[in-house]
């Protein structure tokens, strides 16, 4: 940090995607200004000394109604810019300070050859994961996260899955579709998930089948509250280890307009960001956001709703861990 300027001193340095010295802390960029990597960290394919690295994965070609999610992770980028010159509200300290976090870019796939793409993902995961560095997915579609779930089976074995969204994305599917509404099913069939820790909150719509995951739907989560909410993921998924994805769906459209597939009655997004600062404590050992699909978006809300659970979801993979100063 000796080389960087000082927090809050926007003005003295630029371009802190390319330009900055150390993996840790935080360090205020003019937020109109400068290269947009996510939360103005170093772009960097170099996984020596990190410990999350956050991958776009700029695809849409699952999604069964408006398309545009392939532009989300560049949005969620962007919008992080407005959220990189402070340490993240809520949780009381700053996870830059504890883990080691580059931009590591986006995966590289050929849209042309739609059936090759979950494996050239997967592999590319696979790579990053071998490295014992975690990933923070920003999608796409919410099937990007089947094949980062395969790669992460393969590393850690069946994961418990916390899964927000207004959909079950577990329709029963016997063709093996790339489909956005389909790949928890497979994920359950195929054992990449532990079920019987798998939660899945703020459902809204119809699925006459649960593959035994744990439904708290949209208007339970009203009912009971944040509070309650979260207690109930953590007894959920106890202390083994879990994969938190976030489909911006989730929340309701009037926070969240610009996903493909938005449906009313949703979480607001404070209640939703209070649920995950309850999570704190939980083994987690990767993420994502999903769904945001800037062209349909007002101001940028989604974007920056999606940005901010992005980087709450960082600050939750964060809290198991010491700050730099009190590691031995």
């Amino acid at each position: 940090m000796a080389n960087e300027p000082p927090v809050h001193d926007e003005f003295s340095a630029g371009d802190l995607a390319f330009t900055r010295q150390s993996a840790y802390g935080t360090v205020a960029e003019a937020t109109y200004a400068g290269a947009l990597s996510f939360m103005r960290r170093r772009y960097s394919k170099d996984l020596s000394d990190a410990d999350v690295a956050v991958v776009g994965f700029p695809f849409d070609l699952a999604t069964t109604s408006r398309p545009g999610a392939r532009h989300g992770p560049r949005g969620i980028r962007a919008a992080s810019a407005m959220l990189a010159w402070d340490t993240v509200w809520g949780w009381g300290f700053d996870p830059f300070e504890r883990v080691a976090v580059i931009d590591y870019g986006d995966c590289q796939f050929d849209p042309g050859v739609p059936q090759a793409i979950p494996a050239a993902v997967e592999n590319q995961f696979k790579k990053i994961l071998a490295s014992d560095v975690a990933t923070l997915m920003l999608g796409g579609d919410h099937f990007a996260t089947y094949p980062v779930l395969r790669a992460y089976y393969e590393k850690h074995g069946p994961l418990a899955l916390v899964h927000f969204d207004a959909h079950t994305d577990t329709w029963r599917d016997t063709q093996g579709r790339i489909d956005h509404g389909t790949m928890f099913f497979h994920a359950a069939e195929q054992g990449l998930i532990d079920v019987s820790r798998s939660v899945q909150v703020g459902i809204r719509t119809n699925n006459p089948e649960t593959h035994g995951f744990k439904i708290i739907n949209a208007d339970e989560v009203r009912a009971s509250g944040p509070q309650r909410v979260s207690s109930a993921i953590r007894e959920r998924v106890g202390d083994g280890p879990c994969y938190v994805t976030f489909d911006i769906d989730c929340l309701d459209p009037s926070c969240a307009p610009a996903t493909g597939t938005p449906v009313v009655g949703g979480l607001n997004t404070g209640d939703a960001r209070q649920i995950l600062r309850g999570l704190a404590g939980l083994d987690v050992r990767g993420m994502d956001v999903v769904e945001v699909a800037p062209a349909y978006d007002v101001s940028e809300i989604t974007a920056l709703a999606g940005a901010s659970i992005a980087l709450d979801l960082l600050a939750l993979y964060a809290a198991r861990r010491p700050d730099r100063d009190d590691q031995s």
